[in-house]
């Protein structure tokens, strides 16, 4: 991995594009890592950053996980991220900041694909649409693909829980099984709902206490606060809320036996693969576990398959998971290191 113009995380990107517009007060950030597959695809989130070079960093970061995402999930497209900066935490994004984010896009003459992510919706998608056509995740007509990628990301996440815990705790069931939860947005909660139908004990946390509650009181599971999901005593420990969060100190302190969850960028540095490792905690790669999302997104814009061809790729999600882990197995490596490796082997970054 080459780092580059002061951002450890560069990693060779093909372009890093910063974007301003006074008259609506955009601030943008298009981070395009690899288009060696085709058009660099990924979702735009809108988020308050502590600075620029934050917001930056987590382009670089997201636009690297998407390359891998949709290369590991057999798309032919590459990996691209944008961040639309909010003046302050809980802000709502406004029309005339999304057209001009669209008019970046359009731009960048197709070498970016964009959809929803953290922040934005399917209306947002739709006011984005008036300025280019290089987006995804909108409303579509049922049993076609696309859409919001929520549901899909939370299924895929949901097979690749219960694939980890047949191989890390040798259960066929999730019937009693034990599972912290942190984050229940769009992706969390549709696992939640998922695991609660099998049966599963669930232990629930979110920044948003009031959100958690209503769910673990609809599901009949218990809540935790948002620092302290992480060290909960549990089967499965299921990250779905922001990156960064497995470091030294956390990992440390885990009680789990394995890590499964949707979350983009989990390990805050590549070193937190192996203490996972060292400590024998089961690790499903994020950008292997959660492809479910771009998968929808990534046929609807190509324009290749209906629903059913959508949830046949996702249904392959397990299997990808056993190819990592039975490579990690053979060599001894960390599975987050062995993803990296295939990913980068079918990007041509060998």
């Amino acid at each position: 991995m080459t780092s580059g113009w002061g951002f450890p995380d560069f990693d060779d990107h093909e372009g890093v594009h910063l974007f301003s517009d006074p008259a609506s007060g955009l601030q943008a950030v298009i981070a395009v890592h690899s288009t060696h597959l085709g058009p660099a695809a990924g979702g735009v989130r809108f988020w308050h950053y502590a600075d620029s070079d934050r917001a930056i960093t987590d382009a670089l970061r997201l636009s690297r996980g998407m390359s891998f995402k949709n290369a590991m999930a057999g798309l032919p497209m590459g990996g691209g991220k944008g961040v639309v900066l909010a003046d302050k935490a809980g802000d709502a994004i406004t029309p005339a900041r999304l057209e001009a984010f669209g008019r970046a896009v359009e731009s960048l003459g197709g070498k970016y694909v964009t959809a929803e992510d953290v922040g934005m919706s399917e209306a947002s998608m739709k006011v984005i649409a008036t300025q280019t056509r290089h987006v995804s995740g909108l409303p579509v007509a049922a049993g076609s693909a696309g859409g919001d990628p929520g549901p899909y990301t939370a299924h895929g996440v949901y097979l690749g829980v219960k694939a980890a815990a047949q191989r890390g705790l040798g259960v066929d069931s999730m019937h009693g099984v034990h599972v912290a939860i942190q984050g229940v947005g769009s992706v969390g909660s549709g696992l939640a709902r998922l695991l609660a139908r099998d049966g599963a004990r669930l232990t629930l946390a979110d920044v948003n206490a009031d959100r958690a509650a209503a769910l673990a009181a609809e599901l009949g599971g218990e809540t935790v606060s948002a620092d302290a999901i992480l060290g909960v005593a549990a089967d499965v420990v299921s990250p779905n809320a922001l990156g960064a969060i497995l470091t030294e100190e956390s990992i440390a302190a885990l009680r789990t036996k394995v890590i499964a969850g949707g979350a983009n960028n989990q390990l805050a540095t590549r070193e937190d693969g192996a203490r996972l490792a060292e400590r024998g905690i089961l690790y499903a790669p994020d950008y292997v576990i959660n492809a479910g999302g771009i998968i929808n997104v990534g046929l609807e814009y190509l324009g290749q398959g209906d629903e059913n061809e959508v949830m046949a790729r996702i249904e392959r999600i397990p299997a990808r998971l056993a190819e990592v882990w039975d490579e990690a197995d053979r060599s001894g490596a960390p599975s987050s290191d062995v993803a990296d490796q295939i990913a980068r082997r079918l990007i041509g970054r060998v």
